[in-house]
């Protein structure tokens, strides 16, 4: 909901729970008035009739009030917006009208010295208290070109408080998205990536509390940004403790684009959200949004995959592959894909890339064979592929060697011996365009694995007059051809992986049905990369695997297959392991799992989370409730000195009700369940049990 008052110079974006409010002020300034609980509109005129704060020697009235700070002017906070011409730099905005659609409230200003336009757009449904921000930016004007050295999406205002504490997702390869929480101090705290793509160092997320929130109570603001290049986002504690937050496309300040007259650059999303629920209410409220309005096809259940990388690596035939999903089926497994491997001369990771066609060696009449054996098994049929990149040893680059990011004169340096397509330009885009398209209107496909594994290196784009705009354009072209591609062919899903959760975030969620959260398949290690990534995005979309004891990637730690199976069953269930090396009674313990997993899948694939334990003890649990049914996933890690581990108290039952276990008939009062907890009835070292309730 939206309401204006005040004659058109404030206005209040209003959700179920939570209200926003800013003010253009007679300067033709926008400045905060307010992000919290729901406030009426009469409550938000009187904030705008207070003013600005006393005057400080050598501080702005501004810094910390603004709704989008910009270059020049008294202002000395981080920009936002960042321009310049051949003869002035920075910007001076007169205001130039508003307007309300549906539930998106538009600002436009304009710099009539440069002739530029710009439009502060938020968006707030009355569904969810998540604000969407962006902004567009236009060259209006009939002059010289306009360098945008940045734009970001949105600035961030927090009320004031006394402290606060900041919480973000770090990592790196094989240990993505583990939660940290620590005290903001003053100053600038900054997070990104400069590698191209969002990075496996951290999500961009970040979220703040000030007042010691828990797991389910206390007062959690958020924010997230739709972006799957590099970005930057910068937490600012001002002295006088006003927090700003800032975030947008590109890792620094260097340049994004440049705009000729009529040319025009929209943001990404940078969506804020507050919760009074705690951090399990603000990510219940981030995941119920991106749900209804950010993933494709949202309301339809991810299948039971398996992938065979690991069985197989690079060695694959038709008859293996034929063989391994005979297996697979046996095990109730209803998607099978193909890895890397199928395609050009792929027989190691020297060569191949760029070429999409089947390997005639190891595919004489091509995949469609495959993919029909598949599908009379009743499985549906994926495949990998990789087409940002490119060895040296392929038709590809052989042919079109200046299609790479490149600087000339410099050496082209690779990782995993592979090379990145700029993607920036037309004519790859078309050829990528070509390969796929045929690849999925010749062979019956029902999923594709998008993968980018190597970060941006020598990102330069020789001819160009402004090659900077790589690291934007490319990012656009991805989006366009992974767009164009699923209106060519609607009924095939889309995975996004880079190395594991290398790229992960809003945008390229907006545009795939799923992400591969990790290479780490360690059911241990998983529990805290999937905790964390559940602080942002929900299990609907977070593809974990089971795969061989022992772990023979990372750590050679063994665990039981029941530790496994329950630690995978916490999001998108696939199997990764070698089928043709697991034993019969492991194949009849697998297939007991997964007919389980499909039966709790409605509720942990479309359910309210409740992380009722975090991984950092001997017990660990996730819940997830929808309507009057409830899964508790429970993992014990070790018990100590015999000791009994804690009950677990449920969240999301009715205190009033009765519920009945599906597994041993037992009856459970409510009000035992949120207040006393159930036991688990776990022991040893890495045990695991599901726990199924349902409602009398």
């Amino acid at each position: 909901m939206i309401e204006e008052v005040d004659k058109g110079r404030t206005w209040v974006l209003s959700g179920p729970t939570s209200s926003y409010a800013l003010h253009l002020t007679d300067a033709d300034e926008v400045v905060h008035l307010h992000w919290g609980g729901r406030i009426p509109a009469a409550a938000a005129e009187a904030l705008a009739a207070a003013g600005p704060p006393p005057y400080r020697p050598f501080e702005s009235p501004l810094d910390g009030r603004e709704e989008y700070p910009v270059e020049g002017g008294p202002r000395f906070v981080r920009p936002a917006l960042s321009v310049r011409t051949g003869s002035v730099r920075g910007t001076e905005w007169a205001f130039a009208g508003w307007t309300a659609e549906d539930d998106e409230l538009r600002l436009r200003f304009r710099d009539d010295l440069v002739g530029l336009g710009l439009t502060l757009h938020y968006r707030m449904r009355d569904d969810s208290d998540v604000i969407e921000r962006w902004v567009t930016v236009a060259h209006e004007g009939t002059g010289q070109d306009i360098e945008l050295l940045r734009a970001d999406a949105a600035a961030w205002t927090l009320p004031l408080r006394e402290a606060w504490r900041l919480s973000q997702l770090h990592g790196r390869w094989a240990a993505e998205s583990r939660l940290a929480r620590d005290p903001l101090p003053y100053g600038e705290t900054t997070i990104g990536s400069r590698r191209g793509h969002t990075g496996h160092q951290h999500l961009p997320w970040v979220a703040l509390d000030a007042e010691g929130a828990t797991e389910e109570h206390g007062e959690v603001y958020g924010c997230a940004l739709g972006w799957s290049g590099s970005w930057r986002m910068s937490v600012q504690r001002l002295p006088d403790g006003a927090v700003q937050i800032t975030g947008g496309a590109g890792h620094d300040d260097s340049g994004l684009l440049r705009l000729a007259p009529g040319g025009t650059y929209t943001s990404p999303v940078f969506a804020g959200l507050r919760s009074d629920g705690g951090f399990g209410g603000a990510s219940r409220a981030w995941h119920a949004w991106q749900l209804a309005h950010v993933i494709p096809d949202a309301g339809q259940v991810r299948p039971v995959l398996y992938n065979s990388w690991e069985a197989t690596g690079f060695d694959i035939s038709h008859q293996q592959q034929a063989a391994l999903a005979r297996r697979a089926a046996a095990m109730g497994v209803e998607l099978f894909v193909v890895d890397d491997g199928w395609f050009g001369r792929r027989t190691g990771d020297r060569s191949g890339l760029g070429d999409w066609t089947p390997n005639p060696d190891r595919f004489p009449d091509g995949l469609g064979p495959l993919a029909a054996e598949v599908h009379a098994l009743g499985m549906q049929f994926g495949l990998w592929v990789e087409p940002e990149m490119v060895n040296e040893d392929s038709d590809l680059y052989r042919a079109h060697p200046d299609w790479v990011q490149h600087h000339p004169g410099r050496t082209r340096a690779e990782f995993r011996n592979q090379l990145v397509l700029n993607l920036a330009r037309e004519d790859v885009r078309a050829y990528l365009w070509e390969q796929l398209d045929t690849l999925l209107s010749g062979t019956p496909v029902d999923y594709v694995k998008w993968d980018f594994n190597r970060c941006f290196t020598d990102a330069g784009w020789p001819g160009e007059p402004y090659p900077q705009k790589l690291w934007t354009e490319h990012v656009e072209g991805f989006y366009g051809l992974l767009d164009r591609l699923r209106a060519a062919h609607p009924t095939v899903a889309f995975e996004s992986c880079s190395g594991g959760g290398g790229r992960i975030d809003l945008g390229v969620l907006a545009r795939t049905d799923q992400v591969w959260t990790s290479d780490n398949t360690d059911p241990l290690d998983r529990l805290a990369v999937q905790h964390g990534f559940s602080q942002l995005h929900p299990a609907r979309v977070m593809a974990a695997w089971v795969t061989d004891s022992p772990n023979v990637q990372l750590n050679g730690r063994r665990s039981s297959l029941r530790f496994r199976f329950v630690s995978a069953m916490a999001g998108v269930l696939g199997v990764g392991g070698d089928l043709s090396a697991w034993s019969g009674t492991e194949l009849a313990e697998a297939r007991d799992w997964i007919r389980l997993y499909k039966e709790i899948r409605p509720l942990v694939q479309h359910g309210e989370l409740y992380r009722l334990r975090a991984p950092e003890g001997g017990l660990s649990a996730v819940q997830y409730v929808r309507d009057d049914e409830t899964v508790v996933l429970a993992l014990l890690q070790a018990q100590r000195y015999g000791e009994r581990p804690p009950a677990l108290r449920l969240r999301g039952v009715e205190a009033t009700g009765a519920y009945v276990c599906a597994d041993t008939g037992a009856v459970h009062q409510g009000g035992v369940l949120l207040h006393h907890g159930i036991h688990t009835g776990l022991e040893g070292d890495f045990d695991a049990t599901v726990i199924r309730l349902r409602r009398m």
